[in-house]
C-alpha cells in the first residue's frame, strides 16, 4: 500500500496587479475651443462687439490656411509659416496678411499668458497705400448748402453730418453716438463719450459749424437725451443707414465716391498739408490711442518734404545758374 506524502499545501496567492491611477490634466484642448475662451475673455475685458466681430472675421479667414482642430500645444512654428505662405499663393492681399496677423498675434499672446505652449508669429510687412481722398472739387460740390424749402430731412442731416466730418474728421460711430446733450456750442465743442477706444474725446467746432448745428437744431427739435443725428421719425440712426445716407447724398451731388472713412483721410490730408497742422494734434482731433496712426497719417502726406522745395531742389539751382539762350 502506498503511502501518499502530503506536501506542504501553500495557498495559492492571487498576485494583483493595480493599476496606477496617475491623475494627469486633459490638455488636449484644439485651437478653435481656444479662441472662443479668447473672445470670451476679450468680451469680459469690455472690448467693443466691432473688434470682436473683426476678431472671428480673421480667424475664420485664417483657418482656411491651417488646422484649427488641431492641439493649442502642438501648434508649431511651421505651421504658423505655411499658413503666411497658404495665404500669399491664395492671393490674398499683404495689407490683408496683416490684418489676419495682427488678430492672430494677438491671440497668441494671450495663449501663452494662460500657460499654453505656442509658437511665435512675426509681424507681416504690408504695403503703406496712399490714402484716397475727396478732392477739393467734390468737396465743394458736397457742402454746397441744400435748399431747406425742397429737401427732405434725410438729405439735409447727411449735408450737416458731411460738414461736420469735414469740420473733425470723426468716426461715423462717433457721429450716430452723440447726443443733443454733448453740444456745448457756447464754447464750441463736442463732449464725444462713445468713442472706439471708449475714451472721452472733444471735438473742436469752428464758428461755421456752430451755425450750422443751431440751425440743424431748431428744425431737429429733441431732447437733451436724443442722439443728434436721427432717422426721419426721431430714431436711433443706424450704421448702414448712415452709409446708404451718405451714399446716396454723394451721388445726387454727381461724386462717385461714397466712402465716410474717406472724411477721415480727407481731413487729415487737409490738416496737415494745407493747415499746417502738427502730428500730436491730430491724433487728439482723431482720437487715436497712440501716435502710430498719426505717424501714418504723416508719413503718406508728407507736407513738410514738399513745401520751399525749389530752394533745395538741384534742378531749380542748375537751372538758375545756366545761361538764358536769347532767339536772335
Amino acid at each position: 500500500m502506498k503511502t501518499t506524502t502530503l506536501r506542504e499545501f501553500k495557498p495559492k496567492t492571487h498576485e494583483i496587479k493595480q493599476k496606477s491611477n496617475k491623475i494627469t490634466l486633459n490638455s488636449i484642448e484644439n485651437v478653435e475651443t481656444v479662441f472662443q475662451r479668447f473672445l470670451r475673455t476679450r468680451k469680459s475685458y469690455g472690448v467693443v462687439e466691432k473688434t470682436i466681430t473683426a476678431y472671428t472675421s480673421h480667424f475664420n479667414a485664417s483657418a482656411k490656411h491651417f488646422d484649427t482642430k488641431k492641439d493649442i500645444n502642438q501648434l508649431t512654428k511651421d505651421d504658423m509659416e505655411n499658413m503666411i505662405i497658404s495665404m500669399r499663393e491664395y492671393g490674398l492681399s499683404p495689407n490683408t496678411i496683416r490684418s489676419y496677423t495682427i488678430t492672430l498675434r494677438a491671440f497668441l499672446n494671450w495663449c501663452k499668458q494662460e500657460g499654453y505652449s505656442v509658437p511665435p508669429l512675426a509681424k507681416y510687412k504690408g504695403e503703406d497705400i496712399i490714402k484716397e481722398t475727396y478732392t477739393d472739387e467734390e468737396l465743394k460740390a458736397l457742402l454746397k448748402k441744400p435748399n431747406l424749402k425742397k429737401v427732405r430731412f434725410p438729405e439735409y442731416r447727411t449735408w450737416v453730418i458731411i460738414n461736420l466730418l469735414v469740420n473733425c474728421g470723426c468716426r461715423a460711430s462717433t457721429i450716430r453716438s452723440i447726443e443733443i446733450r454733448d453740444l456745448d456750442l457756447p464754447n464750441n465743442i463736442i463732449h464725444a463719450r462713445h468713442t472706439k477706444n471708449k475714451k472721452a474725446l472733444v471735438i473742436p467746432l469752428c464758428s461755421e459749424m456752430v451755425s450750422i448745428i443751431e440751425e440743424y437744431l431748431s428744425i431737429r427739435g429733441g431732447e437733451s437725451e436724443d442722439f443728434l443725428f436721427c432717422d426721419e421719425y426721431g430714431g436711433e440712426l443706424s450704421e448702414n443707414a448712415l452709409r446708404c445716407s451718405v451714399k446716396r447724398f454723394n451721388k445726387s451731388r454727381g461724386i462717385k465716391k461714397t466712402s465716410i472713412h474717406l472724411f477721415r483721410h480727407t481731413f487729415a490730408k487737409i490738416y496737415l498739408i494745407d493747415c499746417g497742422g502738427n502730428a500730436f494734434t491730430l491724433q487728439k482731433l482723431l482720437g487715436h490711442s497712440t501716435l502710430d496712426m498719426t505717424r501714418h497719417y504723416c508719413e503718406i502726406f508728407n507736407a513738410e518734404i514738399a513745401k520751399g522745395y525749389d530752394k533745395v531742389s538741384p534742378l531749380t539751382q542748375l537751372n538758375l545758374k545756366s545761361k538764358k539762350l536769347k532767339m536772335k
